[in-house]
């Protein structure tokens, strides 16, 4: 069983030292087993005052294969760092006497509750919940918690009568009736019957009060399943404003949600924004008079780069004030004085923190070759947040708004696994593709590069396909470069962070535009004379698995390739993925597949596997109903029947994606390890061994 011989391989690669051992000493290369010691900080809150401030740490629990969250506290200088309480999701109340976190509670599953930040710290579990809340924020007095949660409802089926059962007999289980077009969805599996609604709950606990109802879903965006609720009070506290979608057939739009608000006291719901679009993430000014929030007017364009607007919190003068920022605001915070936000936004591979003022006029308070992920502001203009770079994993980080150069690095929790460790260099490369596009891609090199060798490449392709490659530290990318590769990554056009034209570059063609910036990548980095033109290998998941999968039919130029979740037919991928017919189909790609076919299998990876000579390894979660399994074993029994050297790695307790477990992370790097030795030419030319 080939799968069987890989996984021997790829058990003896984690222990045996990489290739490039002759040269660093391997005690001080990165491995896969440093993996397991590895952690992760997330959502860091500052105290109102600014004087603290509390983050979310995850760690790997290696008994248990998964992870595990705790909330930290720390001072706002970076001393005295300790544990809290397990939990996530901490937010400090607006007086910063307590926080509200969500962690395991009675009488099972998750529930919010509230800890007293004084010496005595009494933690009172405020809710009672049979569904999970969602998104628990704190009234401006800090007397309430709104919060989204499903409202369960059991729809009328189709009714049917069968014969008495005899005594003691064991009969199938019921079969399950759906009525519903997205009845299912990655993660989640099959959904249950309800919708999301706003509840209000008393700070000091009780019985929640449900504020909107309706066959509906506060939080639905794109395509009417709610992914996240966006909600936030009004400084008064009298109303609450949200995102979502006020159809009962909101599962067969595209790309619509709206802004809404409720009346904390009677419930009473008013549309803010009436143009057909996709809006979300509202936040209301701290004068309470103007709501901001982002999204864009409908468009069947694929790739849209998302605006900031404002609207009237009486639902008056929306209006854009973006300008010509043309990059997708995130995280807004509002400041102040009320004369702008600031955001969060993507930019050539780094994402910084914009200014982006009511007037129209945006500006970059924070520079440079970084990766900023979330982040609060305190009264004092403090603002703290998560930065990582190419050579720096992501740690907690505070500067002051005045002076954002001057930052801080407040955290250091992986220094003990890399305080012995060689790092390869990342290389920021620009070049030139085909329609005159410039295209901005990475190298990472091995820790002991000597530019007069030659070494293999591995490229790796992003997903999305409206996704983008950034700066900050990848642990993949080192380790390959640990084992002796050179690491290409690049953000071909259809990536997010250059614009909607360079984004929507790939509309109608897809994937076959950003092929062609994918192998102008390769040349570029053979242009540099020390890569091996002979062992080249490619791999991606997801928009990364369609792309490696057109890769290796439309060229023979690599040695491997690792394709992971793809999709390869889109005819009969349109009826068996969760989510994408009435959106994918329907507004963008190619139309319904039964009105253009012939597009949809131009576009098809499959009908160029005639073509395929690479052995190629196809890896794919056996839950994934993003890009379903069907989608590989397509790919797989044809390439078997072409006589292709390929394996088949189904991962059991895996959606859409081969690594969010942690040992399947490691399993999913060295497969990929195992297949490129395996199929590794000889240097400077020869035939596959």
């Amino acid at each position: 069983m080939p799968g069987l011989r890989v996984f021997a391989v790829g058990l003896l690669l984690m222990t045996a030292p990489p290739v490039q051992s002759q040269e660093t000493p391997s005690d001080t290369l990165l491995t896969m087993q440093h993996y397991l010691n590895w952690e992760q900080v997330s959502d860091p809150q500052i105290a109102p005052d600014g004087s603290k401030i509390l983050y979310t740490r995850r760690q790997v629990n290696q008994m248990e294969d998964k992870w595990e969250s705790a909330i930290h506290l720390m001072n706002a200088d970076g001393t005295q760092p300790r544990f809290l309480l397990r939990g996530s999701g901490a937010r400090w109340s607006p007086d910063g006497t307590r926080i509200l976190y969500i962690a395991d509670g009675q009488p099972s599953g998750t529930q919010i509750f509230v800890r007293w930040m004084d010496s005595e710290g009494a933690v009172t579990q405020i809710t009672r919940l049979t569904e999970a809340p969602i998104n628990p924020r704190w009234s401006p007095d800090g007397k309430s918690i709104a919060f989204a949660m499903l409202v369960p409802e059991k729809k009328p089926s189709i009714t049917i009568s069968l014969p008495p059962r005899p005594d003691g007999a064991k009969w199938t289980a019921e079969p399950r009736v759906v009525e519903r077009l997205n009845y299912r969805m990655d993660r989640l599996g099959f959904l249950p019957d309800g919708f999301t609604h706003l509840f209000v709950v008393s700070a000091e606990g009780g019985t929640p009060r449900q504020l909107t109802s309706g066959a509906w879903n506060v939080g639905a965006r794109t395509i009417g399943l709610p992914v996240g609720v966006g909600l936030d009070w009004t400084p008064d506290g009298s109303s609450i404003v949200f995102d979502g979608f006020n159809a009962a057939d909101a599962d067969l739009m595209y790309r619509e949600s709206y802004i809404y608000s409720a009346e904390v006291a009677s419930g009473t719901m008013r549309q803010l924004v009436d143009l057909k679009g996709v809006w979300s993430g509202p936040t209301v000014s701290p004068d309470g008079r103007t709501v901001a929030f982002v999204g864009y007017p409908w468009t069947r364009q694929t790739h849209k780069t998302q605006e900031l607007h404002v609207v009237g919190i009486d639902g008056k003068g929306m209006r854009s004030v973006s300008a010509d920022f043309d990059r997708d605001p995130a995280n807004l915070v509002w400041a102040s004085d009320g004369s702008g936000l600031y955001a969060l936004a993507e930019d050539h591979g780094s994402r910084n923190l914009f200014f982006l003022s009511l007037r129209g006029a945006a500006r970059p308070v924070t520079k440079g070759s970084q990766v900023l992920q979330g982040g609060t502001l305190a009264r004092t203009g403090v603002f703290v947040s998560v930065r990582s770079s190419p050579h720096e994993p992501g740690d907690v980080v505070r500067f002051a708004l005045d002076n954002p150069t001057q930052l801080t690095e407040l955290t250091h929790v992986n220094d003990d696994v890399l305080e012995r460790i060689k790092l390869g260099q990342v290389e920021e490369i620009w070049y030139n593709s085909t329609e005159g596009a410039r295209i901005q891609g990475w190298l990472v090199k091995p820790p002991s590069f000597n530019p007069a060798k030659k070494y293999p490449l591995v490229m790796e392709i992003h997903g999305g396909p409206h996704g983008m490659y950034n700066v900050g530290f990848d642990y993949w990318f080192q380790n390959f470069a640990a084992n002796g590769y050179v690491v290409i990554y690049t953000n071909p056009r259809g990536s997010t962070g250059y614009g909607t034209a360079f984004g929507n570059a790939i509309d109608q063609g897809y994937p076959s535009v950003d092929y062609d910036d994918l192998m102008a990548g390769v040349d570029a980095a053979l242009a540099k004379g020390y890569i091996d033109p002979n062992n080249l290998f490619v791999g991606g998941c997801s928009g990364g698995g369609v792309l490696s999968s057109w890769v290796v039919g439309h060229t023979t130029r690599f040695a491997g390739a690792a394709v992971r979740c793809p999709v390869v037919n889109w005819l009969s991928f349109a009826g068996t993925t969760d989510v994408a017919l009435p959106g994918f189909y329907g507004y963008g790609l190619y139309g319904f597949p039964w009105e253009k076919p012939e597009k949809h299998l131009k576009h098809s990876s499959l009908m160029y596997v005639a073509n395929v000579k690479t052995p190629t390894i196809i890896m794919t979660g056996e839950l994934d109903l993003r890009t379903p399994m069907s989608q590989s074993e397509e790919f797989y029994q044809a390439l078997k029947v072409l006589k292709v050297p390929t394996a088949l790695v189904r991962f059991p307790a895996e959606a859409h994606s081969t690594r969010s477990i942690p040992s399947n992370f490691l399993r999913t790097q060295l497969y990929m390890l195992a297949w490129y030795k395996r199929y590794a030419r000889p240097p400077g030319g020869g035939a596959t061994p």
